[in-house]
């Protein structure tokens, strides 16, 4: 696994060793020994999967503690841009995104940490995404962003007559109206 900083040093893409013949492909998808030695700790409990089609925006989404949640996502089928932004008060990077597109084709993955909220949006006709997640869905600790934030200035690469959106994501506050934030000088695994 190769693992590849960020602009936001907490936030890392992985690229799995990928071995290639006439047959297909195969890979690692994920190895706890190596996320350990070469990430973090982190006991994954739950793994979730979505589809959606062309234009489709998922997030901002967050739990706040002590549900909180670190991610590790990948794209099976399709192209989607991913974004992560720092949700930590305090940060140096507070309000600061990261986006990089995942696909089938290049492997990659996120690891989104405790304190970021996380989103993507579909970029190919439809996409199958999965995540691993270190804490189990709380309902009751659900916190949101609005996608369309301006002061997070976010290029979702979809124009935006073709984004499509849940109810739910579409009323989310903006990054100075949200509550749940995480506080940066508290460690969130322990």
């Amino acid at each position: 696994m190769n693992v590849i900083q960020t602009d936001i040093s907490e936030v890392l893409i992985i690229e799995p060793r990928v071995f290639s013949d006439h047959r297909g492909y195969f890979f690692e998808s994920f190895s706890e020994r190596d996320f350990a030695a070469n990430v973090r700790e982190v006991k994954f409990v739950q793994d979730n999967e979505s589809r959606s089609c062309y234009g489709v925006i998922r997030g901002l989404h967050f739990q706040k503690p002590p549900f909180a949640q670190s991610k590790l996502v990948r794209v099976i089928k399709g192209k989607v841009l991913d974004v992560a932004v720092d949700i930590r008060v305090g940060s140096p990077t507070f309000g600061k995104h990261v986006a990089f597109e995942l696909s089938e084709e290049n492997h990659r993955q996120m690891f989104i940490p405790r304190g970021f909220a996380h989103g993507f949006a579909v970029l190919s006709e439809e996409a199958v995404f999965q995540y691993k997640c270190d804490d189990y869905y709380a309902p009751q600790s659900e916190g949101s962003l609005a996608w369309d934030d301006p002061e997070l200035g976010i290029d979702w690469c979809i124009p935006a007559d073709k984004v499509i959106l849940s109810d739910k994501d579409k009323c989310h506050p903006n990054l100075k109206d949200a509550d749940g934030l995480f506080d940066y000088s508290v460690d969130y695994y322990l």
